[in-house]
């Protein structure tokens, strides 16, 4: 498995826990029984729970993109020390701003993104 794929892999993880982190956290609110029904009449979520639902609706969008590049790329053949570079960028940055964002820290949080979003760039550039 290539660089970039294992990147991805671990993108992915990241990707499922932050699904998990609002899930749970509606949960330990509101009971298993209600998140397990139809969840018409549920309370409006907490500020935590709603900072990370958009925590994961963030990460899902822009796996949406990282994964479209790594594929592209793995597909054409195109491996370098900067698509390398930009897939561990990617994910570092992530992380980082996974707990950034978690943790309600205002004003940092963009700049991880944007690192992330470099990372992006760097495998799209060797991609052109």
């Amino acid at each position: 498995m290539t660089p970039e794929l294992t990147y991805l892999t671990y993108s992915i993880i990241l990707t499922f826990v932050l699904i998990l982190v609002p899930a749970t956290v509606s949960i330990l609110a509101n009971g298993l029984l209600a998140q397990a029904g139809p969840r018409d009449d549920l309370p409006e979520p907490s500020a935590f729970n709603k900072r990370c639902l958009r925590l994961r609706n963030n990460m899902l969008e822009n796996m949406i993109l990282f994964t479209g590049l790594v594929l592209v790329a793995h597909a054409a053949g195109v491996s370098s020390p900067m698509t390398i570079l930009g897939a561990q960028i990617f994910f570092f940055a992530r992380v980082i701003h996974a707990g950034v964002y978690i943790a309600g820290l205002p004003l940092v949080r963009p700049l991880f993104w944007f690192a992330s979003i470099v990372g992006m760039g760097m495998i799209a550039v060797e991609l052109l």
